[in-house]
């Protein structure tokens, strides 16, 4: 038996099921039945009973794409930021390989990365490295920070809320999943976006948030909603929990399988409609920044530069040494034809 409904807001200790229901994340069995461990937002997926809390702190995991900033500089590595009770290090090993380079060339304090959690050891420290496509540093932007839990309300199903963001203001947006999301682009479509991520993570929680969001947008930017928009937005997977809900008899059962079907058709004609929006609309990157031969490039260009000084140098030095000699040759020539004057007047 079930006791609530998808996203229903439940606190602490709520009984939320019990018999064959299965506890998931944020809950716990007792007695046989499944209570919540926190407050936040009931999920309800093949008979499995979660709690996303509605604020929580990241807890890193390997493998996560994260946005961090570095906070200290040490001899062998960088701390970094990673917006967690927990802290990250950047090993100089991952960016150099088994050279040995100032590490204050590359990143300093400061500086924003785009990075992957590598590893994370019993003490929940995490492990981060530069391998793989979009890794590198930012340049420029700002930094938005939301709850954790937020972030995949604000990329949205195939990425279509954050697309959506980017295609209206333009702005290039980067959401890492500790909560903090890159944004550039001009400072007004800056800010705008800022606060549109703002009221995402506000109501997250909320129905209709897409349409909400998109309405926004084009009173922010365009100062006007256009007609015929459309207004209807259809949440797959809380149709099918609900089609698996036990609690509804049979006609009430025969009666939602007919609606679902209908509003099945209805998606996927939606849903071929944005599939080119979704392609056109991919989750932009920083470039891939090879920072080991960014870094021996500058050294050939200092050696090239000190090469073409030392020999400037030495060309100086040999027409000083040319224009020393003729000038001697030509007091000497001077005082010869000084002397063979006065010879000839005596």
């Amino acid at each position: 038996m079930i006791y609530v409904e998808n996203k229903d807001l439940v606190i602490p200790g709520e009984v939320l099921a019990e018999d064959d229901f299965y506890s998931g994340r944020g809950t716990f069995r007792e007695n046989g039945k499944i209570c919540s461990s926190l407050m936040g937002l009931v999920s309800l997926r093949n008979r499995k009973v979660s709690v996303i809390p509605l604020k929580s702190k990241y807890i890193p995991k390997k493998g996560d794409v994260i946005i961090g900033k570095i906070n200290d500089v040490k001899f062998s590595m960088w701390n970094v930021d990673i917006n967690s009770p927990y802290s990250g290090i950047l090993p100089a090993s991952e960016v150099f390989g088994r050279d040995k380079k100032n590490l204050n060339r590359i990143f300093n304090v400061g500086d924003v990365l785009f990075l992957r959690v590598v590893d994370v050891d019993e003490v929940k420290k995490a492990k981060l490295g530069l391998k793989g496509r979009g890794m590198g540093k930012f340049k420029g932007g700002i930094i938005v920070s939301i709850a954790p839990t937020k972030v995949p309300r604000l990329i949205g199903k195939k990425g279509s809320m954050i697309n959506m963001i980017k295609d209206k203001t333009g702005c290039k947006i980067v959401v890492g999943q500790n909560g903090l999301v890159w944004v550039k682009g001009e400072k007004d479509m800056e800010q705008i976006t800022k606060n549109v991520i703002k009221i995402i993570e506000k109501e997250a929680h909320t129905s209709g948030l897409t349409n909400r969001i998109r309405d926004k947008l084009y009173l922010d930017i365009d100062g006007e909603i256009p007609e015929g928009l459309d207004d209807e937005e259809y949440d797959f997977e809380s149709e099918v929990n609900l089609s698996n809900n036990d609690n509804f008899d049979d006609d009430s059962n025969n009666h939602r399988r007919n609606s679902f079907a209908n509003k099945h058709k209805r998606f996927n004609k939606k849903f071929n409609r944005r599939n080119s929006f979704n392609k056109k609309y991919e989750l932009e990157k920083p470039r891939l920044q090879n920072f080991k031969a960014e870094l021996e490039q500058e050294e050939l260009e200092a050696k090239k530069k000190e090469d073409k000084k030392r020999n400037d140098d030495f060309i100086n030095n040999l027409e000083n040494i040319e224009k020393s000699k003729s000038k001697k040759s030509f007091n000497l020539n001077r005082k010869k034809s000084g002397f063979s004057i006065l010879k000839d007047n005596f």
